[in-house]
């Protein structure tokens, strides 16, 4: 295996980690369970439920790619090279590295408030501190970092298109959660909107 497949396994190593201690972590600090994917109401649980079967599906290509690149889910034909030069893969590191850092303050900041999906029985405490003075989504704006960082690393045009609609899927998840958030947090949170932006750029 060459280095940008070391890479990437490790990406993803880190990834998976980060996210299990910290449903671990939050479930025995609070006895929550911060997994809430799936309990939405009507359409939305099964659009969750799909959102979080592609996310499997996106990892699972990332790990065939690296293991054993002719072995991944698609055929050759199928999965056509759009990006091999260096300069696009060291873009494309840069990316999912610059991805990690509000990745993981994210998680430091959230305390026991971070959930998987929109708790509406048991919702944390507003964060507004750290990462969060940055941008309302940093965990968001990292996936998308990933999906784009890891499409140039990779240049295949299933990266590609999953990087594409991912973005547009995670802006409507945005846009949900605001509703939901406005609605718990009343003046506290439209005020925080008012200062801090939703991706980066206000």
């Amino acid at each position: 295996m060459g280095l940008l497949n070391y890479f990437q396994i490790t990406v993803v190593g880190i990834v998976l980690c980060v996210i299990l201690s910290k449903i671990i972590y939050s479930w025995r600090a609070t006895g929550v369970n911060p997994v809430v994917i799936g309990r939405g109401h009507g359409r939305w649980r099964i659009v969750e439920l799909l959102a979080f079967l592609a996310m499997i599906f996106w990892v699972a290509e990332v790990m065939l790619r690296a293991f054993r690149p002719r072995l991944d889910q698609f055929p050759e034909i199928v999965d056509l090279s759009l990006l091999q030069t260096q300069a696009a893969r060291i873009i494309g590191v840069a990316l999912v590295m610059l991805g990690l850092v509000p990745f993981i303050l994210a998680f430091v900041d959230f305390g026991t408030s971070w959930r998987i999906g929109i708790d509406r029985k048991t919702p944390g405490v507003l964060v507004t501190g750290g990462i969060f003075t940055v941008t309302r989504n940093p965990i968001f704006v990292a996936f998308i970092l990933f999906f784009f960082g890891i499409f140039l690393i990779n240049g295949t045009w299933f990266f590609l298109i999953f990087a594409l609609l991912a973005l547009v899927a995670l802006h409507f998840q945005i846009r949900r959660e605001e509703e939901f958030l406005k609605q718990q947090y009343g003046p506290s949170y439209e005020d925080y909107c008012k200062h801090t932006a939703r991706y980066v750029i206000w």
